[in-house]
């Protein structure tokens, strides 16, 4: 089920938006705020240990071993792992458009494969179609708020 925060995004103010992302349920700062705590307590721990308690030698040594680390660190490449997330992100936005159901391309299999000019063959076309557009309501309806705010109940579809 989609959980929908349009009404208080349309009304939340510039001091308001702190309370608009504790509210939001698929936040970043939900996903990731054990590990910022675990990162700021072990840098502060760090930084309280080399500046308060650490010798003059001891200071040159972990520089020496940051350095060290760094050097390590640059082979990393992380713009072919940056790339490879956008790809990731990219292709799972581009799957879910390629899979919404188009009516047109429907209605054009129809037009070309139901047949006959008489009153008929054109009521089965719009009959057809209108069961189309009815799947793709229905669809839409489960989805998108927008569209379940027009058809709240099978009521005002079927009007």
């Amino acid at each position: 089920m989609t959980v929908t925060y349009s009404s208080k995004v349309a009304n939340a103010t510039f001091f308001g938006f702190h309370r608009l992302l504790l509210r939001w349920k698929g936040s970043i700062y939900k996903l990731l705020y054990r590990e910022f705590i675990v990162f700021a307590t072990l840098y502060t721990a760090i930084s309280v240990l080399y500046r308060f308690f650490l010798t003059g030698r001891q200071k040159r040594l972990f520089e020496k071993l940051s350095i060290y680390c760094d050097k390590y660190a640059e082979q990393i490449p992380v713009t072919f792992v940056l790339g490879f997330y956008v790809t990731l992100v990219v292709n799972r936005w581009w799957n879910q458009f390629v899979n919404l159901p188009w009516p047109d391309r429907l209605m054009l299999l129809i037009s070309s494969c139901v047949q006959g000019r008489d009153e008929y063959g054109r009521l089965l076309r719009r009959t057809l179609m209108r069961y189309v557009n009815l799947t793709s309501l229905l669809i839409f309806r489960s989805v998108s708020t927008a569209v379940y705010k027009r058809f709240p109940t099978m009521d005002h579809v079927v009007g």
